[in-house]
């Protein structure tokens, strides 16, 4: 294949909401240029984007996928995104290393809650935008609508350059602004029949014209004054003007069709190729040292790994986009993360599953290469001149979801956790541990369809059974008065046997706490939890009743029963503890004796000083339409929240509440039930807090019973 220069090519990204038509519409970008014979459809499951099993089984897109077309002498590279926001990982990493978002809008429903989750990842990434609003050949389609919501929720810079003569079973016209012509195209696409624009729409054509003009002009300070000079401007002047306004963000340019019949598909290639920003134009990309690459091919070697994924009979691939210089097969590069040596083995262009090889790719393109020793998602690969500095990291959504999961086998927990890793390591907005203090395998990733895409995987590629379950709560347990207990710990099985002896008091350990006055303290050990909190150790023993080397085996003891609290086995915390009395024997008096003894005195006296449970309160913020505030705060209230505030955030609100954990079970899932999509949420640790009585009761109940099973 032939090699394409910088200046002669185009990064695209194909972004909207599921079932706007994305893959419809790079199944006829790739018929337009010839690099397909043979249109697929999604309903047959043979379409060039969708080609994993997973996504012809459900018919939507899971990952990204690459692909390329060819218009007027360019090469266009594609990157087809999933439409559903719990893919949002896919969108992002297309948004960074595309120069231009393409967003397919569904013309019967106009901005969908996904088409706003995709915009705030474009408006991060500073990407130039174009929306495509498709499928006008259905009967409800609604076009001028459909701009009316792209510029309630976008803004004014969403600018007309297409519109469609009508809409409905039959369309296949439409007035074409930039050329002030209307443009007819044949059932199945094509080059259109370029006519005059007629007398009926002359005069719609002309004031939106006007605008277009306008808009363009800022975009160019010479273009402004030719156009204060002239009050018009040139088809190519308006193409240029447009280009700089999409470089800054200055102008969101809306084009229209029905990509399943090709309508609007070819004059869609020639604005990408014509007015859309090639590599080279697009702003420069950082280095964490503060270097720029302009994607030139005359700068040092430099790549980004931007998605891996693990393709049949390949293995696991990396899709790369070139951002100085070339890569050529058999080069070496330095990984900025590892430092050590990347060998570039393979180099090739794909179009879905179909892969061709290619000698070198130069500055500004998307290609893939497999084989690598070490690549990860967001790996920087730099001519070895330029150090250990990379490009900037691409910022990944956190986590939404949290479940547990184990293997229905507890054979297979080792395997378990080993696949979980190898699917973080291609999904990076997925995210496994497993939790010592749970004693659970915990996975984390953005919501439902995300989750169920995970247990595909595991169930029809790993064949591993596995089932999933709501995490348990991190509770705390604490004191809120002071208790003394004793205990005796003795056994005798022939031969030294084994005695200890504790005496002890509890009381609540918090700021200015003031120790008794009834006996001496003449050791005092402070200690910082790992999970939070404080452990006072003090060593208040006289006369000798407890020799000194027996006091690390009765802390060790106290500290094995916070690990384990007395109440829930949850941790313990924030409690002073005074050793005042015990007894030992000459002979059978040991280190573990006296473990076991301090471990139970401390239980019994725990369980006397008032005991309570804390749970983790997270400050949550749920950003939603304003007609769905209130549902939305009647269902924070019924999960026991306290609502802190509100602000206003342009067209939606965000409420501000803090809400116990054990009541953010699946909140996504029910967040979305409610509005529609449209609602998102973040939250943080705030505090731990005492639980209501019922709760408490409840949660002792549980743990006697657990215990009783595994007895």
């Amino acid at each position: 294949m032939k090699i394409y220069q910088t200046e002669e090519i185009r990064n695209i990204a194909l972004i909207g909401a599921a079932k706007s038509g994305k893959t419809t519409l790079a199944e006829n970008m790739l018929f337009e240029g010839k690099v397909i014979n043979r249109k697929g459809s999604v309903d047959d499951k043979n379409t060039v984007s969708d080609y994993r099993p997973i996504e012809t089984e459900r018919q939507i897109s899971v990952n990204t996928s690459l692909m390329y077309t060819l218009h007027d002498g360019k090469k266009i590279n594609i990157l087809d995104t999933p439409g559903f926001s719990d893919y949002s990982g896919e969108i992002v990493s297309a948004v960074n290393v595309a120069d231009t978002a393409i967003f397919t809008v569904n013309g019967q429903s106009g901005v969908e809650a996904t088409t706003e989750n995709a915009w705030k990842h474009a408006e991060k990434a500073q990407i130039p935008v174009v929306f495509f609003i498709n499928q006008l050949d259905h009967h409800n389609a609604n076009f001028d609508e459909t701009v009316k919501q792209l510029t309630d929720y976008f803004g004014e810079k969403v600018t007309i350059v297409q519109y469609p003569v009508k809409t409905g079973e039959g369309f296949d016209s439409v007035i074409d602004l930039m050329l002030m012509k209307m443009l007819r195209y044949k059932q199945g696409g094509g080059v259109p029949e370029v006519l005059d624009i007629p007398a009926s729409e002359k005069d719609k054509a002309e004031k939106l014209h006007r605008s277009l003009v306008e808009n363009a002009a800022e975009g160019e300070e010479s273009l402004m004054e030719k156009y204060f000079e002239t009050d018009s401007l040139e088809p190519d002047e308006i193409s240029l003007g447009i280009r700089m306004g999409l470089i800054s963000r200055g102008i969101f340019p809306v084009l229209c069709g029905a990509a399943k019949h090709g309508v609007g598909v070819s004059r869609l290639l020639d604005f990408i190729v014509n007015t859309c920003p090639a590599p080279n134009m697009m702003p420069e990309k950082k280095t964490t040292d503060g270097k720029v690459f302009k994607s030139n091919i005359s700068e040092p070697a430099a790549l980004m790994i931007f998605k891996l994924s693990n393709e049949q009979h390949l293995g696991e691939v990396a899709m790369i986009r070139v951002y100085g210089g070339e890569i050529t097969e058999g080069q070496d590069l330095i990984n900025s993360r590892t430092g050590n040596k990347e060998r570039i083995s393979q180099l090739m262009i794909v179009n879905g599953k179909n892969r061709e090889k290619i000698e070198k790719v130069l500055a500004g393109d998307i290609a893939v290469t497999i084989k690598l020793k070490d690549g990860r998602n967001n790996d920087s690969l730099m001519d070895p001149k330029l150090g250990d500095n990379g490009f900037e990291l691409i910022e990944y959504p956190a986590p939404i979801f949290s479940i547990a999961v184990k293997a229905v086998s507890s054979t297979d927990d080792e395997k378990l956790g080993s696949i979980l890793q190898d699917i973080h390591r291609i999904d990076p907005t997925f995210h496994a541990g497993l939790s010592r203090e749970l004693r659970q395998l915990i996975i984390q990733c953005q919501g439902e369809y995300h989750l169920n895409t995970i247990k595909w995987y595991l169930d029809n590629v790993y064949k591993l059974p596995t089932e999933f379950i709501s995490p348990k709560i991190p509770y705390r347990e604490t004191i809120t008065k002071s208790a003394r207990a004793d205990y005796r710990h003795k056994k005798q099985s022939g031969g030294s046997g084994q005695f200890g002896e504790v005496h002890l008091m509890v009381q609540p350990y918090f700021e200015g706490y003031k120790d008794p006055t009834d006996f001496p303290v003449r050791g005092k050990e402070e200690h910082n939890l790992p999970w939070g909190g404080k452990l006072i150790f003090n060593n208040c023993i006289v006369g000798g009743s407890i020799d000194a080397r027996f006091m690390p085996a009765i802390l060790k003891g106290i500290m094995e029963r916070l690990e384990e609290g007395p109440l829930t086995g949850s941790y313990a915390r924030d409690i002073v503890v005074y050793v005042y009395d015990g007894k030992m024997h000459p002979v059978d008096s040991n280190e573990i004796s006296f473990k076991l003894a301090g471990r139970n005195a401390f239980s019994m006296a725990f369980k006397n000083a008032g005991p309570k449970i804390m749970e983790p309160i997270y400050d949550v913020a749920v950003r939603m339409p304003e007609d769905m505030m209130g549902s939305v705060m009647t269902d924070l209230q019924g999960r026991r929240a306290v609502i802190m505030g509100m602000d206003s955030d342009h067209k939606y609100q965000v409420l501000k509440a803090k809400v116990p954990l054990a009541e953010m079970d699946r909140y996504s899932t029910s967040l979305s039930a409610i509005t529609s999509g449209r609602g998102t949420f973040s939250m943080s640790f705030a505090e731990y807090s005492q639980v209501p009585g019922d709760v408490q009761t409840k949660l002792l109940k549980e743990y006697e019973e657990k215990l009783k099973e595994e007895e």
